[in-house]
């Protein structure tokens, strides 16, 4: 059933889309006062000169503001109309201070898209067991998605909640040994849930999947009772990713996640059988998020397929516009296919700074 509550139809061509949320985001009986307010200080006007993706490039990257702007700026006047249900997120830290967003029911959407997504790759659905979460909850939005996949199940979800800043934090400043034991102690939790319940479906960043199956009984427990394992939250490696798939994981769907606060989930397209050169390859959730890889010395260009670049994002929803805004991660450019039309992105790494260092610390989430 569509979501009557969405201003603009996803099913328009890109143009008359772009046209419509314009208008949306930017006409004073429907627009947020951040962005009516922004409005005022740009030399062009959204309403008349926004008329396809390109045309966003026009736009400031604004998301260093949403460290600081007060989240009820971001909220359409438009929703006014519907019953409160907005939450606040916040981003895990990776780049500095969190950037908060606000969001009522367009991330909500995206989750369903998702949950179909993973049906398509036949991670268990209703009837078929609980789901375990062991990531950020509190402020950051995965842990409702997660939370969401499961109940559009019928079923329960058990969360392990971690502090990615606190990790983050503790990797910077070489505090190693600390960060090993509180994953430790995330595998304890998990370990009581896992033998006490009837878990089918397990989320976990990378990270956690190696701690887990380099604790022999964790593992045990993993391998009996798990047919599915969402991964998502930091890089993989080809090599690690085959070696979860077949020999560690071997009786699981294993299916990985990109995404973040500000542009969404963007889960991995199922497998056609055709010859693929990479294992996995993620797709956004079309047409409200969208990223393009970009040469990261001229960030208005894209790469070609099969080349490499950095991430560029951008969200246009009923609940939030962010127009392109970099990201520091570098990705393979994959080409669309029949069933997933929208670019794809593999092979996701942290982007190397010149002299060759990572720009950021990943810690475990």
């Amino acid at each position: 059933m569509p979501d009557t509550t969405v201003p603009f139809d996803p099913a328009l061509p890109a143009e008359e889309f772009l046209r419509a949320a314009m208008r949306w985001h930017f006409s004073p009986e429907t627009g947020s006062p951040f962005w009516l307010k922004r409005a005022a200080e740009l030399d062009f006007d959204p309403l008349t000169d926004i008329n396809g993706w390109d045309d966003l490039d026009r736009f400031p990257d604004v998301s260093e503001e949403w460290r600081d702007v007060p989240v009820d700026a971001l909220v359409p006047a438009g929703t006014g109309r519907d019953a409160w249900d907005f939450q606040v997120f916040d981003s895990g830290g990776t780049t500095g201070r969190p950037k908060r967003i606000v969001e009522s029911t367009s991330r909500r959407n995206g989750v369903r898209w998702v949950s179909d997504v993973l049906t398509e790759h036949g991670i268990p659905g209703e009837g078929e067991g609980h789901w375990l979460h062991v990531g950020p909850t509190g402020p950051h939005i995965v842990g409702r998605s997660v939370g969401l996949l499961a109940q559009l199940r019928s079923t329960f979800c058990h969360y392990i909640d971690f502090d990615p800043r606190w990790v983050k934090g503790s990797v910077k400043a070489g505090r190693a040994e600390e960060a090993a034991r509180y994953v430790a102690h995330i595998l304890a939790q998990a370990r009581d849930v896992l033998a006490t319940q009837p878990v089918s479906v397990l989320f976990a960043t990378p990270p956690v999947l190696e701690a887990i199956a380099a604790d022999e009984h964790l593992l045990s427990l993993v391998q009996q009772k798990v047919r599915g394992i969402v991964w998502a939250g930091t890089s993989i490696g080809p090599e690690t990713l085959r070696a979860f798939e077949e020999e560690i994981f071997p009786d699981a769907v294993v299916v990985g996640l990109y995404g973040n606060t500000m542009m969404g989930i963007a889960p991995q397209r199922p497998r056609t059988g055709e010859p693929d050169d990479e294992r996995c390859v993620f797709v956004p959730y079309h047409p409200f998020s969208r990223v393009r890889v970009v040469d990261p010395e001229d960030t208005r260009t894209e790469v070609g397929y099969g080349e490499r670049g950095q991430a560029r994002i951008s969200l246009v929803s009923r609940d939030l516009f962010l127009p392109w805004t970099l990201e520091r991660d570098s990705v393979l450019r994959i080409a669309p296919t029949a069933g997933y039309p929208q670019d794809g992105l593999a092979d996701v790494r942290p982007l190397t700074a010149p002299g060759g260092a990572q720009s950021v610390v990943e810690g475990v989430y």
